[in-house]
């Protein structure tokens, strides 16, 4: 199923001259109204006139994270405040949040760049969508939220947390899709299981999963402990929220609202655009947004992108599942070390349960040391020592394979390592506490 048959579907040669038009008009839009990147243009010697083609895409300044921060609140908005019709903030562990902004046209195109995602994947007017992700300044809920409204989905707005009424609701509604995050997912599962409750024998068709990097194993893992079928979505507050990508029910890659964003994938070092297929920083530029257009907006997201056309007919371009950020990326030894390798190795192994915890330490003088926990399966953890050691043996045998370096496997029994609602934690960094 296609929602906008007329934008997912463009011949490439109609959908890049449309990028162009809003390209110049989002330029146009972001130099007259935002004094940053004014400033920003004028830096390079550059006016909105000069945007002659797509290819002058990247003659634009970057902007980053930081910049959103250094603007607080209000300095990146290209509309007064009284045009704004909703204000959300990123759940920043530190310092100020990123606030961004909406008007009610960048709403109405929000909900149809999400009702595009969930039709993708198979949801209908017939599905009952409960959203277990917090509502709130976070993006996530209400982008799908108005999304289900859009395709005519009901919705249950239960939020994250609760996980046992959540549960209940699940069985007594006859929930068919659910939208949380990966491991949110797993966690689900596992209540479950303690309770005596076996998901599989739920209503669930669809799992919508997002806001965090994850592997092909923890997919499997879902799919096999709920019963349903899992799809991979990707957004960022900074430029939407949900709503970038998301993979048809082909799976091979998730599609990229192109008419409303022009993709890069660039060197994070020379950041120097990359071909398709190169494995390298993700670089979006918002091309429909009013309130807060975003040029050339570096995300930190590790991917590739594909523009072969999908079997499902859709032709907009596809970007890899992300296998990391640039800001989550270890250096261990000189090594580069993403927590998605560490995950996917571990899943391979059986035995493993999908929790796990990487750490990383320095002595005064001395080498870092990593050290990865991981829970096993209780049956697994009850058994004999030499069952645990040859466990540990393998895992450290694996993860130097694929790392490059040795890393110390420790072994913990099931509940050992602390669950999230949202967006789980992985690592922890004492090298510079």
């Amino acid at each position: 199923m296609i929602w906008n048959s007329d934008r997912e579907c463009m011949s490439r040669s109609n959908l890049e001259a449309l990028q162009l038009e809003r390209l110049q008009h989002q330029v146009r839009r972001a130099y007259d109204r935002v004094p940053y990147y004014r400033q920003a243009l004028e830096g390079r010697s550059l006016s909105p006139d000069d945007i002659g083609s797509l290819g002058d895409l990247r003659r634009l300044p970057f902007t980053r994270k930081a910049d959103f921060r250094d603007q607080y609140p209000y300095g990146l908005f290209a509309v007064p405040r009284k045009e704004v019709a909703r204000i959300h903030a990123s759940s920043g562990t530190t310092g100020k949040p990123t606030v961004v902004a909406y008007t009610a046209e960048d709403l109405r195109n929000w909900g149809e760049m999400c009702a595009r995602e969930l039709v993708a994947a198979g949801v209908t007017d017939e599905d009952l969508v409960q959203i277990s992700m917090g509502y709130g300044l976070f993006t996530g809920a209400l982008g799908w939220h108005d999304a289900c409204e859009c395709v005519g989905a009901a919705v249950v707005p239960v939020s994250s947390g609760n996980t046992r009424r959540q549960l209940m609701l699940m069985e007594d509604l006859g929930t068919t899709v659910l939208v949380c995050t990966p491991s949110y997912a797993v966690y689900l599962a596992e209540q479950a299981a303690e309770l005596g409750v076996d998901l599989r024998s739920f209503s669930l068709r669809v799992g919508i999963q997002g806001s965090e990097p994850w592997s092909e194993g923890m997919r499997r893992e879902i799919e096999e402990r709920l019963g349903l079928r899992s799809y991979d979505t990707y957004g960022l507050s900074e430029v939407v929220g949900p709503g970038v990508s998301a993979e048809c029910e082909a799976r091979c890659g998730m599609h990229v609202n192109e008419d409303h964003f022009l993709v890069e994938v660039i060197d994070p070092e020379t950041e120097e655009p990359l071909p398709a297929g190169a494995k390298g920083e993700l670089v979006l530029t918002t091309l429909s947004k009013e309130a807060l257009p975003a040029l050339r907006y570096r995300t930190g997201d590790i991917t590739s992108l594909n523009v072969e056309p999908c079997s499902c007919g859709r032709t907009l371009a596809r970007m890899d599942r992300v296998t990391g950020r640039t800001d989550d990326m270890l250096i261990v030894r000189g090594v580069n070390v993403f927590p998605s390798q560490v995950e996917t190795v571990l899943l391979e192994i059986k035995g493993l349960r999908p929790h796990y915890l990487i750490l990383v330490d320095r002595e005064k003088g001395a080498m870092d040391e990593l050290e990865i926990w991981v829970e096993v399966l209780p049956e697994v953890f009850t058994d004999e020592y030499g069952q645990l050691a040859s466990l540990q043996e393998k895992a450290e045998g694996e993860l130097a394979e694929v790392l490059g370096l040795k890393a110390r496997v420790r072994l913990v029994e099931p509940g050992r390592i602390e669950r999230s609602t949202g967006k789980a934690k992985r690592v922890v960094d004492r090298r510079e506490m």
